[in-house]
């Protein structure tokens, strides 16, 4: 998918709190949560309801991700059932942070964005009452 091409999108910073392994990385779980916060918005702008993440078919984890790098993810409805909505998801690195340690509020714009995961997953709504 195409950073152009996304229904939805969010953008955040990754902070120290998010730095789970040693050397300030981020636990690739915080990708998945971000996802599910695209997901989210999704089924809301689609359906009028914030749905629940039933499965994924698919997750790749191309390129670390390190406390201070910005992460942008987005994702699009892919297939629509009748109460499931199929969703690709990607995630780029859009800002690389700290990468002085001299400077450690120094940062770099990465272009272009670098893919650091990508997933398919599947969100149901509720039957109509």
């Amino acid at each position: 998918m195409k950073r152009e091409e996304a229904q939805a999108m969010i953008r955040v910073r990754m902070s120290d709190a998010d730095a789970h392994y040693a050397g300030r990385l981020v636990d690739g779980a915080k990708m998945l949560q971000l996802f599910g916060d695209v997901a989210t918005e999704l089924l809301i702008r689609n359906d009028g309801d914030e749905g629940l993440f039933v499965a994924y078919e698919e997750v790749v984890f191309v390129a670390p991700v390190f406390a201070g790098d910005y992460i942008e993810a987005l994702g699009r409805i892919v297939h629509v059932g009748n109460r499931s909505r199929k969703m690709e998801f990607v995630a780029y690195k859009v800002v690389r942070g700290g990468t002085d340690p001299d400077v450690p509020s120094r940062a770099q714009v990465v272009e272009p964005p670098e893919l650091v995961t990508r997933a398919v997953g599947t969100c149901a709504i509720p039957k109509a009452l």
